[in-house]
């Protein structure tokens, strides 16, 4: 039986802050650019506004990139275009600044962390920043057997809700969320699909290399047979996790919850991190307010998981690699809505009417001037 009460995010989750919201709305509406003007970066602003309690907005100062590592056990089944027990490869290529999501944080100047929680390497083979919180050695087979025992679970799950303690301390102010893994996609199509209710054919994606229709066909009976073990335990969240998830979707589904006691926005990646928000949900339902989608994977269980929480993705590029490269590319969106929303001037306070004795031609306010044109 586990210590671990999930039901205390609950009470300890709060909604940013709608006065706040508010008043950042008004102070909007007092900019020389109309309302509406710049579409969706001025719901942005605001819901930064009110995430961080403050008006005008602060910029995003100190954004970080999280990437969550496992290796899946039924990626032995053949479900995914790299070979299974192979995520290490990646996560070594994220170190070594070859991989997209690399290139990208380097050139916005945003750090990038990655915690081993399941890798089927020897933990010699990483750095031991990386390898430290590691649950175990790869995820059990879960078309036949559970992903992780319930103390596994537990274990990761407290894995991530640290990890989130340590970034808001260090004074993260946005997280950047993703995985890499190797499997993952179809443990997370099994958690949509069963909190969904759905059949798996329905959340069955390709994958973010993608897959031919025979290797599609084995994924998706692996997500039917994995879903007829996860139905008896969907009321059990934790459990849940233990049965058809794995190590770093626990870990993740915690470090979400956890952001959001702490009050730190995160950006979703793709299908992985919709999933455990879709899993975090249903433990806290108003956690998803501190969460953003950064894009459209194009896995059909991601589509699923983001309609079902209301959270509707900034960008839609095509990017598939995964790896929080597609959530890292609206970032610069994020902080672009935070410097409007904080740096364009307000209207001028309108003048009395004129008297008839008094001249027209008088020079225009800079917001005059604006409106004119």
């Amino acid at each position: 039986m586990s210590s671990l009460n999930l039901d205390d995010f609950t009470d300890l989750i709060e909604r940013p802050d709608g006065g706040v919201r508010r008043d950042a709305e008004a102070r909007r509406e007092r900019q020389i650019v109309p309302p509406g003007a710049l579409g969706r970066l001025d719901d942005l602003g605001e819901w930064l506004a009110a995430a961080q309690s403050a008006v005008p907005v602060r910029p995003i100062g100190q954004a970080r990139v999280v990437l969550f590592a496992g290796d899946h056990g039924v990626a032995e089944l053949g479900v995914s275009a790299r070979a299974a027990g192979t995520a290490d490869q990646l996560v070594r290529a994220v170190l070594d600044g070859s991989s997209p999501v690399s290139v990208l944080a380097r050139r916005l100047d945003v750090p990038v962390r990655v915690v081993d929680l399941s890798l089927d390497c020897d933990p010699e083979a990483l750095p031991a920043q990386v390898v430290r919180h590691r649950v175990r050695r790869g995820s059990g087979r879960i078309d036949v057997e559970d992903a992780l025992t319930t103390e596994e679970a537990e274990a990761a799950f407290r894995v991530g809700v640290a990890l989130a303690d340590e970034e808001a301390d260090s004074g993260t102010d946005l997280v950047v969320l993703g995985d890499v893994s190797v499997g993952g996609t179809t443990a997370a199509a099994v958690l949509v699909a069963g909190l969904c209710g759905t059949d798996a054919s329905v959340v069955t994606g390709r994958g973010g290399r993608a897959i031919d229709d025979l290797t599609w066909m084995r994924k998706c009976a692996a997500v039917r047979d994995a879903l007829r073990r996860a139905r008896p335990v969907l009321g059990d969240q934790l459990q849940l996790l233990a049965t058809v998830g794995g190590a770093d979707l626990a870990a993740m589904t915690g470090f979400l919850l956890q952001s959001a006691v702490r009050k730190m926005p995160v950006i979703l990646d793709g299908v992985v991190s919709a999933a455990c928000a879709l899993v975090a949900q249903r433990v806290a339902f108003r956690a998803p307010d501190w969460w953003l989608a950064g894009q459209i994977s194009g896995e059909p269980a991601q589509a699923k998981a983001l309609d079902r929480m209301a959270i509707e993705p900034l960008l839609d590029h095509g990017v598939k690699v995964g790896e929080g490269a597609g959530a890292l590319l609206a970032l610069p969106l994020v902080r672009a809505a935070a410097a409007l929303a904080a740096e364009l001037p307000e209207r001028e306070p309108a003048e009395p009417e004129k008297t008839g004795t008094e001249t027209e031609t008088e020079d225009k306010s800079p917001a005059e001037e604006y409106d004119a044109t």
